[in-house]
C-alpha cells in the first residue's frame, strides 16, 4: 500500500514537472513573439492577425527570391564562341562606354551629351527591369506609332542618340552602328520572333489615383537621389572626367523632352526597380508612390527641348502620359504629364466604344 502511494506521488510531481516545463516553453515562445512584434499582447485579435501577415511576407519573399520566370542575359563568357565575337565585344564597349568614343571628347567623335547608353540601359542592356535590349532583336522590326512607321534595330538605336543622348545619329552602315546591332542581337538570339518575356524592357507601374506630385518628389530626391546624381542633378564624372559614374538627371547634358524617360510612366517604373543605387526588382526600395511623385520632380526640371511635331502623327495613339499636345481628348498637357492617368484612359475607353 505504501508502495502504491509513493508511486502515485512521483507521478503527481512528475506531471506537475512536465506542465511546468510546457508552461515556462510557452510563455519563451510568447516572449519571442513579442520580440518580433508579431504579438500585441494588448489585443487577443492582433496576435492572430500579426501572425498572419509576418507568414505572407515571408511567403512573398520567398516568392520574389525564387522567381525564375524573369529573363536573364547570356552569359557574356560565350561571346568568344562567336563568329563575329570581336564586333559583339565592341558593340558591348560602346554601350556601355558611349561617351569615351562619342563624347564631347570622345576618340572617334564628339556628337552627344557626355552620358553612355548603360547610363539608361542598365549593366550594358542587360539587367532585368532595367530598360533592357533583351527582346529588342525578337520584336524589331516593328511598327511604332511614336514614328507613325516600321522602325528597325538602326531607328531605335538612333532615337537614343537623339533623344537620350541628346546628340546626332550614327551611321547606319558604319562599323559602330553594325557593331551595336551584333551585340543587341546576341542579347537576344535565344528568344523567338515576337517574343517579350517579363523582365524585359521596364516593367508597368500601376498608375495613381491622383496626379504625381513634384513637391513631395523633391523630397524622395533630397533623401534618396541626391547623394549620387547631385542637389541640381548634374550627375557625377568619372574620374577620368571622360564619362559620367552617374548621370545627370536635367539640364543640358541630360536627356531631352523627346526621350523616352521623359514620360512618367516611364521614369516612375525605371526608378521603382532599378533605383536608388542596389534596388531591382528582387530589392525594391521606392514605393509606387515615391516612384512616380521623384519622376514628376525630375521631369519638371529644366532640360534641352526636342522639336515634338513630328511625333506621334496620329495624335489618338498618343500614350496617356505624352507631355505634348495636341490630343484626341479634352484633357490638357498638365493632365496628360502628371495625371492622373485613370480618367484618361476610361474616357479613351468609352470614345473606342461609340
Amino acid at each position: 500500500m505504501s508502495d502504491f502511494k509513493h508511486n502515485s506521488e512521483d507521478n503527481y510531481i512528475e506531471i506537475i514537472q512536465r506542465l511546468v516545463k510546457c508552461i515556462v516553453i510557452l510563455l519563451i515562445i510568447v516572449v519571442g513573439l513579442v520580440v518580433l512584434n508579431i504579438v500585441d499582447l494588448s489585443s487577443p485579435k492582433k496576435i492572430k492577425e500579426n501572425a498572419n501577415e509576418i507568414v505572407v511576407a515571408r511567403k512573398d519573399t520567398t516568392l520574389i527570391a525564387s522567381d525564375t520566370t524573369h529573363i536573364t542575359a547570356p552569359d557574356t563568357s560565350l561571346i568568344s564562341a562567336e563568329k563575329n565575337a570581336a564586333q559583339i565585344r565592341y558593340g558591348r564597349e560602346l554601350i556601355a562606354n558611349t561617351s569615351l568614343y562619342f563624347g564631347p571628347k570622345g576618340k572617334i567623335a564628339h556628337m552627344n551629351n557626355g552620358m553612355n547608353c548603360q547610363n539608361c540601359h542598365l549593366e550594358a542592356g542587360t539587367k532585368p527591369f532595367g530598360n533592357n535590349y533583351l527582346a529588342v532583336a525578337a520584336t524589331y522590326p516593328k511598327f511604332r506609332e511614336r514614328s507613325g512607321s516600321i522602325e528597325t534595330i538602326y531607328k531605335r538605336v538612333n532615337d537614343c542618340f537623339e533623344r537620350s543622348l541628346n546628340g546626332k545619329a550614327l551611321d547606319t552602315l558604319g562599323n559602330e552602328m553594325q557593331a551595336i546591332q551584333a551585340y543587341i542581337k546576341w542579347l537576344g538570339k535565344n528568344m523567338a520572333k515576337g517574343e517579350k518575356p517579363k523582365g524585359s524592357g521596364i516593367a508597368e507601374l500601376k498608375y495613381l489615383d491622383r496626379a504625381a506630385d513634384a513637391e513631395k518628389g523633391k523630397i524622395v530626391y533630397s533623401l534618396k537621389c541626391k547623394t549620387c546624381h547631385g542637389e541640381e542633378g548634374a550627375g557625377k564624372f568619372n574620374n577620368d572626367n571622360l564619362a559620367y559614374q552617374y548621370p545627370p538627371l536635367w539640364g543640358e547634358h541630360s536627356y531631352n523632352s523627346g526621350a523616352g524617360l521623359y514620360r512618367l510612366s516611364r521614369f516612375a517604373a525605371y526608378v521603382k526597380y532599378n533605383m536608388p543605387q542596389g534596388a531591382s526588382f528582387k530589392n525594391i526600395q521606392l514605393s509606387d508612390e515615391e516612384a512616380w511623385d521623384v519622376a514628376a520632380f525630375v521631369n519638371s526640371q529644366p532640360r534641352l527641348v526636342k522639336d515634338p511635331k513630328n511625333d506621334w502623327p496620329k495624335i489618338s495613339g498618343k500614350p496617356v502620359d505624352h507631355p505634348f499636345g495636341p490630343y484626341a481628348d479634352n484633357f490638357s498637357e498638365k493632365e496628360h504629364k502628371y495625371g492622373p492617368f485613370g480618367p484618361i484612359v476610361e474616357a479613351r475607353k468609352k470614345s473606342e466604344k461609340k
